[in-house]
């Protein structure tokens, strides 16, 4: 506790969980703001650092509520200047309502189950180290299962958020592709890239991405590794293997979580390659600890025509499978 109103210091304040940008406001507005509210103090932000320098006293009220700032900026990926002046002022910020919410948008927009089979998902995911959800697309599986582990991450249940897919359809076409292996790879990650830069920040995802605290890769380079205090999401999964897969579960290490997600309607194997995850599903269904979430059309949230996409094929694969009996 600070007593010396007369004693001058100088501390170096580091922004280690919030996006310098979205903790400095558009034209910096948030820190000059700041700056404005603190006027004995010298400020200066380089960076994630704030120098800062002035009376002792002033100081330690200063650095816990840019704590509180960061702590905000956080989890709500959003820092405007109405909420550093309720802050500041000891009050009660402006919440939204929503109920459930698992994380916050880069927009500030909240992310929570929408369909009874995702919050399935999401307790499932409280309640298990393993899960496997499988539905048509757009059903929010992988969405979903990424929110989850961007909210363990935030609340540092966990060290880092591993995420892979199988290159299936790559095979020797990989090669012919223009670029390094990254550059080959990384269209069919897309999806995975997409959903984190809806819920980090671009430079935070790039700073995460560079320090390895969040990890995309295909599923071949998971082989041999022992995959510790993280949440590993494997997507796609209808198109690995009995092999592939069996490799990629028994990658599981202490305090880990593994989501499972696929969709059996559109495997991309070779013909007469059975999917690892339906035997997967088959093998492990009674299996402690493991739990398995079926999603329909009734969970897709994307565009009205996605649904009756969905259905139409389902109904032609049926009458299809009618018209051959």
């Amino acid at each position: 506790m600070c007593t010396n109103r007369d004693k001058m210091i100088e501390k170096h304040i580091v922004l280690e969980d919030a996006d310098p940008l979205v903790f400095y406001g558009v034209g910096n507005a948030n820190i000059h703001l700041v700056k404005a509210l603190y006027p004995k103090l010298r400020i200066v932000a380089r960076g994630n650092v704030l120098h800062v320098m002035g009376d002792e006293l002033e100081m330690c009220a200063f650095e816990e509520n840019i704590q509180k700032l960061e702590a905000h900026c956080h989890k709500y990926n959003s820092l405007t200047e109405e909420d550093v002046l309720h802050i500041l002022h000891g009050e009660k910020v402006r919440q939204d309502g929503v109920e459930g919410v698992i994380v916050y948008s880069v927009t500030g927009k909240p992310i929570a189950a929408r369909s009874g089979n995702q919050q399935q998902l999401v307790r499932a995911f409280r309640e298990n180290d393993m899960i496997f959800a499988t539905g048509p697309a757009g059903s929010g599986k992988t969405y979903m299962s990424i929110a989850l582990a961007v909210r363990a991450l935030k609340n540092k249940e966990v060290r880092k958020i591993i995420l892979s897919r199988p290159a299936v359809e790559a095979g020797e076409k990989l090669g012919f592709l223009p670029g390094d292996m990254k550059d080959k790879i990384d269209p069919y990650l897309q999806p995975l890239y997409d959903a984190l830069e809806d819920m980090i920040p671009v430079q935070k995802l790039q700073e995460m991405m560079e320090q390895k605290i969040i990890q995309i890769a295909p599923l071949a380079f998971m082989r041999g590794r022992t995959l510790n205090d993280a949440v590993v999401i494997l997507d796609e999964a209808q198109n690995t293997t009995a092999q592939q897969i069996k490799m990629f579960l028994t990658r599981m290490g202490m305090n880990s979580k593994m989501i499972i997600t696929g969709d059996m309607t559109q495997v991309d194997l070779p013909r007469g390659v059975r999917s690892g995850l339906s035997e997967a599903c088959g093998i492990l269904r009674d299996v402690q600890g493991i739990s398995f979430i079926q999603m329909s059309e009734k969970d897709i949230v994307r565009h009205r025509l996605v649904t009756r996409i969905v259905k139409a094929y389902k109904k032609y694969d049926t009458d299809e499978g009618s018209d051959k009996n």
